[in-house]
């Protein structure tokens, strides 16, 4: 598959995508684990089809410590024994959160979000889960492939 468009290539499609990575640096200060956040990521890349947003939440997650059970558990992960309550309240959020529909998140899944993280861990995963859902769907519409992707390679993107 060949990218339909190259978002950096465009002054204003490159300054809205550095802003968004910038933004996204602000999960870096959070309370909730990198490792979580990488969980979280690859799920809503899965479930969207972004084979690039895989690839780099499958890398950054193993280069954060997960294990390669757990990365390639992720899709069945209600039907694995590999996560933790937290873990599962978090990846059904981003579920939720992502296939919207005219559902939203549930109820019962809030309530397990709320048993196993604080405040400050709650606003960061409801971010996590809004701003790789934008992602996503800007590499799915120009059809970024995954297979590239290196840890760190967007490290200068800000610049």
């Amino acid at each position: 598959m060949e990218p339909r468009f190259n978002l950096l290539a465009s002054p204003t499609a490159a300054k809205v995508v550095k802003r968004f990575y910038g933004t996204s640096l602000a999960l870096e200060d959070s309370t909730l684990p990198k490792a979580l956040r990488e969980l979280v990521e690859l799920r809503v890349g899965q479930l969207n089809g972004c084979g690039f947003c895989v690839d780099i939440h499958t890398k950054e997650a193993a280069a954060a410590g997960e294990s390669a059970l757990r990365l390639h558990l992720v899709a069945a992960w209600r039907h694995s024994t590999v996560f933790t309550e937290a873990e599962r309240a978090a990846l059904a959020l981003a579920e939720e959160g992502t296939l919207l529909g005219d559902r939203g998140v549930s109820d019962e899944t809030w309530a397990e979000v709320r048993r196993h993280f604080d405040d400050e861990q709650i606003g960061a995963l409801v971010c996590v889960v809004a701003l790789i859902n934008a992602s996503t769907r800007m590499n799915v519409i120009v059809h970024n492939p995954g297979g590239s992707y290196e840890p760190g390679m967007f490290d200068t993107l800000t610049s």
